[in-house]
């Protein structure tokens, strides 16, 4: 259930829908509210989306520190999955999946269905493919995502999660779409981000949204707010639901 402190800010972002919006329930493909503006250059890529500056991207050389132990206990893995609400049929899409730190505790509660563990670097999708020859694991499929394009059927999955992911997408609009339109109808999107609110998290600016900014961008293409969690140390869970 919506917390009632979250209906004004859902006025607003409805005003916002219908300004942005078509008929399709999705911004003109022309007019995604990108700015490149250098000058207004920080730590990002000096490129903007609905005024955030987009991080840059972790590389695969930094896979050893996504399965760092303590992020055992920074991010609580186990029970962000368990919080997700999956049937053991689900098909989820992990997007950004990197090493697969999450995809592989999602495929433990999908037995029946799968895991698709999108990627925009082979390297890491190789990594997961060693992981799941040593673990026996063959629910998780790797899918190589382009920076625009998540490259994942229409209506096939029933649910998407991006972990610290999000905020380095140099097209969030493109990458929205893309997981959009592969959601079946009530499909999810989990989204975790360190919390921008808190100066007290120990993360770069940059790498951090605030709940306003995430709901604002993905008001865009008419997914329902469903939910805030807010039980882990350093991060937002926000969850999304097509109608």
């Amino acid at each position: 259930m919506i917390k009632s402190h979250k209906l004004l800010f859902r006025f607003s972002l409805l005003i916002l829908g219908f300004t942005l919006m078509l008929s399709d329930g999705l911004v003109a493909a022309e007019h995604p509210g990108y700015i490149d503006a250098p000058e207004r250059r920080t730590t990002g890529i000096g490129k903007f989306y609905m005024d955030r500056e987009i991080s840059f991207v972790m590389g695969h050389q930094a896979a050893a520190w996504l399965n760092r132990p303590g992020r055992i206990q920074e991010e609580m893995p186990d029970e962000v999955v368990a919080n997700m609400g999956l049937n053991p049929e689900h098909v989820v899409a992990d997007i950004g999946a990197g090493s697969g730190y999450f995809s592989f505790r999602i495929a433990k509660l999908v037995p029946q269905g799968k895991v698709l563990a999108v990627d925009i670097q082979p390297e890491m999708l190789q990594l997961i493919e060693e992981q799941k020859a040593r673990d026996g694991v063959t629910n998780i499929e790797g899918v190589l995502g382009e920076i625009d394009d998540p490259n994942l059927p229409a209506n096939s999955i029933d649910a998407a999660i991006m972990v610290d992911a999000y905020h380095e997408f140099s097209h969030p609009f493109e990458m929205i779409n893309g997981i959009y339109q592969a959601l079946r109808p009530g499909g999810r999107i989990f989204l975790l981000e360190y919390r921008g609110e808190d100066a007290s998290v120990p993360i770069r600016p940059l790498h951090k949204m605030t709940e306003e900014q995430v709901v604002r961008e993905m008001s865009v293409f008419g997914l329902e707010w469903t939910d805030t969690l807010d039980f882990l140390p350093w991060q937002h869970m926000l969850i999304f639901t097509k109608s």
